[in-house]
């Protein structure tokens, strides 16, 4: 069964990918530390990779185009944050960093508040707060 999951995103620049997640507080895998050929994204409590690979070795790989992200969506990366003060902190310092906001803060169906941003490379990252106290029961 699987014991891993990993996900891999095509960057234009490896260097300035590992620059924007870094301001972003985000945390790497020290194999990759030094290399302009990969970087690994670790998020969350179980340590989910997500790869950062140059455009043309992920296209070796993928054997498939890469997605136009001005114009389409390949995938949607959601993460959560502890309250809605991270979310707009996340927010604000993605944009500091040089992402695009495409979904600004607020709340969603009274339990959930997000955001969205996208990367350098134009990657959707979904930003949310759960407050499950506020969650309608059924």
């Amino acid at each position: 069964m699987v014991k891993e999951f990993w996900l891999n995103l095509p960057v234009k620049d490896v260097k300035k990918s590992k620059q924007f997640f870094s301001e972003l507080g985000f945390a790497f895998d020290p194999r990759h530390e030094n290399s302009d050929a990969a970087a690994a994204l670790v998020l969350g409590e179980k340590g989910v990779i997500v790869m950062l690979f140059p455009e043309a070795t992920f296209q070796s790989f993928s054997r498939n185009e890469i997605a136009n992200t001005g114009s389409a969506s390949e995938v949607l990366l959601s993460i959560d944050a502890e309250s809605a003060n991270e979310v707009d902190e996340l927010i604000r310092r993605s944009e500091e960093a040089g992402g695009t906001v495409y979904a600004k803060p607020g709340w969603s169906q009274g339990w959930m508040y997000g955001a969205g941003f996208t990367d350098l490379d134009g990657h959707r990252w979904n930003v949310l707060y759960m407050d499950m106290s506020k969650l309608p029961q059924q």
